[in-house]
Parts: C-alpha cells; sequence; structure tokens
C-alpha cells in the first residue's frame, strides 16, 4: 500500500501548511515555508538518510524486539505527543481523577490530527522535559531525553524506547515496566485516540498492514524539517495486525531531502522488518 498517491500527497502537504506556523513558533521549521514536494534539496557533503525500525509481535510470545538498522537516537518530531499524553495521564491517575474537560480539549486534537499548540499546552502542564523523564521512569523507557524548553519536538528517543512506550499502551499481557504504570482505562484512551488519526496521516507503519482495517491498526506519526539542514525527520509508532498477528512497530528516520521521501523510507523499512 502506497502513501504517495496524488491526492494523499495534497493532503499531507495541506497538513503541513496548517501547522507550519505553530512549528515556526517552536523553532522547529524552516522560515522558509516547504511542502512535502519542494522541501530543500540536501547541502553538499550530507549524509544519506538513515531509518532504524523495532518491532514486537505481541501474539508470538517474544520478549524482544526485533530491530532493523542502529538503534540509535532520533528527534522525534511529533510521535512524542503520545508520550505527553501518557505523562498527563499519570498525573491525573496519581490525583485519582479523570482528565479533565480541558485535558481532553486538548488530547483529542494533538492525537488524532497532530494539534501543535494542543501539545504546548499539554507539554507545560507536565513540566516539559523533567516531567516528561519523571513520567517515562514510571513507563520503563530509558533512552529518551525531552526537548530543550518548549521544543518538544526536538526529544530524543530510540526505536527500541518507542516499542517499551508502545507495550505500556497495548500489552495487555504485562509490559515490562516499572509499577504504577498506565491503568486499563488510560491505556485505552491511548488506543482509541490513536486509531482515529485523521487519514491523510494515516501514512507509516500502516504500510505493513496493507488494507487491514482501522479497527485493527493505531498510530502516530511524526514528520519535522529541520532548519539547520534543510533535511526531514519523518517517524511512525503504533500497532498493526499482520496475519492474525499484533505488532509493535517504531520507524525512525532523519535525513531525507523530502517528507515523501522520509515516508517512503519509513515504509519500505517497516515492511523489511515485519515479514
Amino acid at each position: 500500500m502506497s502513501s504517495l498517491s496524488s491526492p494523499t500527497a495534497r493532503a499531507k502537504a495541506a497538513a503541513l501548511a496548517a501547522s507550519a506556523a505553530a512549528l515556526l513558533s517552536l523553532g522547529l521549521l524552516s522560515p522558509t515555508p516547504a511542502a512535502a514536494a519542494d522541501a530543500a534539496p540536501a547541502p553538499a557533503g550530507a549524509r544519506p538518510a538513515q531509518a532504524t525500525v523495532a518491532a514486537l509481535d505481541l501474539d508470538g510470545g517474544d520478549s524482544a524486539s526485533v530491530i532493523h538498522g542502529a538503534d540509535t537516537a532520533y528527534d522525534t518530531a511529533s510521535i512524542v505527543k503520545v508520550d505527553i499524553l501518557a505523562a498527563v495521564l499519570l498525573k491525573a491517575q496519581d490525583a485519582r481523577r479523570p482528565l479533565t474537560a480541558r485535558e481532553r480539549a486538548l488530547a483529542e486534537p494533538m492525537i488524532r490530527r497532530s494539534d501543535n499548540a494542543a501539545a504546548n499546552a499539554l507539554w507545560r502542564e507536565i513540566g516539559r522535559a523533567p516531567g516528561l523523564a519523571a513520567a517515562n521512569k514510571r513507563l520503563g523507557l530509558t533512552r529518551t531525553t525531552g526537548g530543550p524548553g518548549g521544543k518538544w519536538g526536538l526529544t530524543r528517543t530510540t526505536a527500541s524506547d518507542q516499542i517499551r512506550l508502545l507495550r505500556a499502551v497495548f500489552d495487555e499481557g504485562g509490559a515490562a515496566h516499572a509499577a504504577p504504570a498506565l491503568n486499563a482505562a488510560s491505556r485505552a484512551y491511548v488506543r482509541t485516540l490513536m486509531s482515529q488519526v485523521v487519514p491523510e496521516q494515516s501514512w507509516g507503519v500502516t504500510a505493513v498492514s496493507g488494507s487491514g482495517s482501522a479497527a485493527q491498526r493505531a498510530l502516530k506519526n511524526g514528520w519535522l524539517q529541520r532548519s539547520t539542514s534543510g533535511l526531514w525527520d519523518v517517524n511512525s509508532i503504533g500497532q498493526i495486525t499482520v496475519k492474525g498477528h499484533r505488532y509493535l512497530v517504531a520507524a525512525l528516520s532523519n535525513g531525507s531531502a523530502s517528507m515523501d521521501e522520509g515516508v517512503a523510507l519509513v515504509e519500505q523499512t517497516a515492511r523489511d522488518t515485519v515479514v
């Protein structure tokens, strides 16, 4: 299944334009507007794009992920929004309360359509990078470092750490993370939002599962053009179903000359990893 057809490419370009102002305010996007089709070319001498994919078969009895590529740190871009939501939910659990109406009004667009203003507000609510670190200690993440100041998109993480986060959300069999972690209601809430991502953002790890129904997959993607190089970070995490087995997949990349190239890279690497 290709995510690079003309309607999808146009939808992705529209989504990028809609979020450009918010990304500029975070210092995460080049001041020159760039849609997927006309991103800045790679500078001379730049290293080639790279990608790492980690996958875990939840129904295969595996305890360790299969990793394709070097398990090094990448910028998260918007996939960190799942982590931010997990931190918000842990904060609510600690207070023995449900999310407030305001928190839900921010969390839902943050995940479903990758709203950056909502992420800004919740990033501040959790205490930015220190708050994320405290939540990740409880969730079992060991190699994720929050972005500086308000720049949540420059959080650094590894594919294996993203599998740990996904296990905290999707693994009903008792993921290897420290308690207290997300309770059943919190996990269900995150899964629901990740299964309701808008169609134009449904590329990425879903390329592995082909035409599987929306009920069988849940994801969050991230894309970011670095102002320092003009190159793109493109990431995708989620749960998919392949041949009756549920897989957790985290596909991270950087160094692509355009968003479309980054999408193609993470999708192909994910297909190569989940066979």
